[in-house]
């Protein structure tokens, strides 16, 4: 019986073996008969991947015997789609049609989803490799949305489980969290634009200031906690913004003009080509408004370049440089009481917000001939954010003409390398990959804070010869170090299941040199306190992280993944010292550490539905939480920032996509009606706390629920989307105090109540050359906010906007 057994063990090994084997070659050509290059082969029911040829052959090894269903994308060709039945090696003969700018404007969006759904982040990504990771991916070209003033809740719409916090600046700074984690300036998150670092400080003040306009982007590509193994510590994971590639044309200028509610007016010009080798792409945009609330008028300008030079087929080489500045008056915060009385209103007008952003990098790409790629990508960021300000702790008292203005200046000054190599071999037959790599930072950031002006202008200089006597001062340097070493390899064991294992090593160093002054007056202005205290403390850290990451792939084109990675995110000195009369800080406090999980199911059905669905955790120690105080020997009470204890948050999240016109028009091509669903479950709890009132309370910025349903229709030229957003009540603060709507004085403390949004755009496109875009956004003209702040741009519950409209036209040349 055994024996018999055995037999039949092999009999089907051997028979799977023979499956294997069996292979689809071919080549293929253009209308004329023209060999075509760099055409990316898929064979979507191995999961294998390949490109065509100088002459126009590929070769697909280990096809299944019986059906195999091939994809065909060609850069300006529309993709093709052939299932192959194949009993032995077959070759064969693919035709590719050129994509015609008198297709419709549906056609094209499909044809771009084909291609988008073809290259949503693959396991190997050049250097990169995104094995059993969570990964989610915007197509900007697919969205019909409020893209001038980057709505992030448009924007992000199919990304499950996001927090957003709202402003009225025209999307000048991006705020999103998910998980438990802050949203302010997406702090949380390793952020990059083109796969280099952006915000202030990587380490030290991880704040994005800066974000790419939308108008400019091709995709934003997310992943997950799992990536701090190839990104950095951040819990959140990487936000990377993938700028649009160089025009194959000579010469292509595209310009859009947007005006909207509250004097919105917003200027997108871009202008690339290829000539040869040579290669380039370059964006302006100019954005100015009002605001909603008196006290918000805001003017921005941002330019970008791109230019790139491939030297051969298999090397390249690319520069960028971003410069972005602006100024913005801010209107500051409201109590409880406040907003319910009137959102719109404001009692400062004498607070103003400068940055100045530079941004540059340089990349060098080179595929090896043994099928392995090598990226070095060198960067730098030279920048400052000023802020100025009447910011009493009491948020319902009046400006004070003639008074003092609170003035904090940070002045960012870093550069960096990144090296990264990637190995593709062969491990018993399968292909299996390599990546190994590090990264060099250094930082000498400074920060100064003191009293400004007394007058109503943007004069950011110290006035310290007006106010000698100004309660707090402090000016420091933050020069910050850090390298680090990684490691990933897929071990593809079977034809569809693989284990990604990862390592990092950090080596992080900070430091603070600096002093702070505090002064104190009694009720008749005569100093009773003065000291200066001089600073010099530094923190030297070294750990490794570890990862795993597991994927089964399925015939049908549905994935298994699952992966869990250590977290860590270290203090940032700027927020420690920098005085600020709402909050105060442990001197104790330290860093984060932790893990996340990931548990899923994700892939396509045919072409009418697709999933990504899984299930997560996300565990903290020492996580870092707010809770009341009150000032010794005072009645003021401030939210007081410490290492509140071990939390953990856990839930469920899912993205739905219904392509409802093939089910029900699928002869028609010039039809497009989908819908979508996402979802997001989520519930939290801290373990332990050695503060009391807080164990086995919720953990803040998590909301129960956090849903959005959308659906666009579209015919020929003409497309609409609608989409509603329902996000549930969220705790601020660890101590879980609940909204006090008679509050007239702080405004800071309190949950986010719940609130619902819809949205609704349209788009039409004229001729070839011309696009006109419409919206209205908060259709339901809510009420609602997301965001308490302790600090700029409050403090106090800063109010989301009301209903606004926008249109934009766009010519293309």
């Amino acid at each position: 019986m055994k024996l018999k057994a055995f037999k039949l063990f092999i009999l089907l090994f051997t028979i799977t073996c023979s499956y294997a084997q069996v292979s689809i070659s071919g080549v293929v050509k253009d209308d004329n008969g023209i060999a075509l290059a760099e055409v990316e082969v898929y064979n979507l029911t191995t999961n294998t991947f390949t490109k065509t040829k100088e002459d126009g052959t590929f070769s697909l090894d280990k096809c299944f015997v019986g059906e195999n269903k091939l994809t065909f994308y060609g850069f300006g060709f529309r993709v093709k789609e052939q299932v192959v039945n194949v009993q032995e090696n077959t070759s064969i003969t693919i035709t590719l049609e050129e994509l015609s700018n008198t297709l419709s404007e549906v056609v094209l969006i499909q044809e771009k989803e084909k291609v988008f759904a073809l290259n949503r982040l693959k396991d190997i990504d050049e250097t990169a490799i995104y094995a059993g990771k969570k990964t989610e991916v915007i197509s900007i070209e697919n969205l019909t949305a409020n893209k001038a003033t980057n709505n992030a809740r448009q924007i992000y719409a199919q990304v499950a489980g996001l927090t957003i916090n709202e402003n009225s600046d025209g999307g000048l700074q991006l705020s999103i969290g998910g998980r438990g984690l802050n949203p302010n300036r997406t702090s949380n998150f390793n952020t990059r634009q083109n796969g280099y670092d952006i915000s202030a400080d990587v380490l030290g003040y991880p704040e994005s200031y800066y974000a790419t306009p939308t108008e400019a982007l091709e995709e934003i590509q997310i992943v997950r906690g799992a990536a701090s193994l190839q990104y950095g510590t951040q819990f959140g994971g990487l936000i990377n913004f993938k700028i649009k590639s160089p025009s194959t044309k000579p010469f292509e200028i595209v310009t859009r003009n947007t005006v909207g509610s509250y004097n919105l007016f917003t200027n997108f010009t871009s202008l690339s080509g290829t000539n040869g080798k040579f290669s380039h792409y370059s964006f302006y945009n100019y954005k100015k408004g009002d605001g909603f609330r008196p006290n918000s008028e805001f003017d921005a300008k941002t330019f970008f370049t791109n230019l790139n030079y491939q030297f051969t087929e298999n090397t390249s080489v690319h520069f960028d440089y971003t410069h972005f500045e602006y100024l913005a008056k801010q209107p500051g915060g409201l109590t409880d009481f406040m907003f319910e009385q009137d959102p719109t209103q404001s009692n400062r007008d004498r607070n103003w917000f400068k940055i100045d952003w530079n941004l540059f990098a340089l990349r060098f790409k080179h595929h090896f001939q043994h099928d392995a790629d090598f990226s070095l990508q060198l960067f730098g960021l030279d920048s400052y954010r000023y802020a100025l300000g009447y910011r009493s702790n009491r948020v319902s008292n009046p400006d004070t003409p003639g008074t003092e203005r609170d003035l904090i200046k940070g002045d960012f000054v870093n550069w960096g390398a990144e090296a990264r190599y990637l190995k593709k071999y062969n491990l018993l037959g399968k292909k299996s990959a390599f990546l190994i790599g590090g990264k060099y930072y250094q930082a000498k950031n400074t920060g100064l804070q003191g009293p400004g002006s007394s007058g109503e202008d943007a004069n950011f200089d110290l006035g310290t010869d007006e106010f000698p006597n100004y309660g707090n001062q402090s000016e420091y340097q933050f020069p910050n170090l850090n390298f680090a070493f990684f490691a990933e390899n897929i071990f593809q064991l079977t034809d569809k299941f693989s284990v990604t294992p990862g390592i990092r090593y950090e080596n992080i160093q900070t430091k603070a040199d600096g002093y702070y002054r505090e002064i104190r007056e009694d009720l008749s202005g005569n100093v009773i306190y003065d000291e200066t205290v001089e600073e010099n403390v530094e923190k030297n850290r070294q750990f490794v992280l570890l990862g795993l990451g597991l994927s089964y792939k399925f015939n049908n084109g549905l994935e298994l993944y699952g992966n869990i990675s250590q977290n860590y995110r270290s203090v940032t000195f700027n927020d420690i010292r920098t005085a600020n009369p709402s909050a105060a800080i442990d001197e104790n406090i330290t860093d984060e550490s932790g893990y996340t999980s990931d548990i899923g199911i994700r892939g396509k059905i045919r072409d009418i539905f697709s999933l990504d669905a899984s299930v997560y955790a996300l565990y903290y120690n020492d996580k870092i939480g707010e809770y009341l105080i009150q000032v010794p020997n005072s009645a003021q009470l401030v939210r007081f920032r410490s290492n509140v204890g071990t939390g953990i948050t856990y839930g469920f999240e899912s993205i739905f996509n219904f392509n409802l016109g093939k089910i029900f028009f699928r002869s028609n091509e010039n039809f497009i009606w989908k819908a979508f669903a996402n979802v997001a479950i989520t519930d939290s709890e801290y373990l332990e706390s050695n503060q009391p009132n807080i164990k086995g309370n919720k953990v803040e910025f998590v909301p129960l629920y956090n849903t959005k349903y959308g659906t666009q229709i579209g015919y020929k030229n003409t497309l609409m989307s609608i989409q509603y957003m329902a996000v549930g009540k969220q705790f601020t603060n660890a101590e879980n105090n609940p909204q006090d709507e008679n509050d007239n004085t702080y405004g800071i403390f309190g949950e986010i109540p719940a609130y619902d949004v819809l949205d609704v755009s349209l788009s039409q496109k004229i001729g070839k050359h011309f696009k006109f875009e419409a919206g209205i956004n908060n259709v339901l003209n809510n009420w609602y906010f997301t965001r308490r702040a302790t600090g700029y741009p409050g403090p106090g519950i800063i109010p989301s906007e009301p209903r606004v409209f926008y249109g934009t036209i766009e010519f293309r040349f």
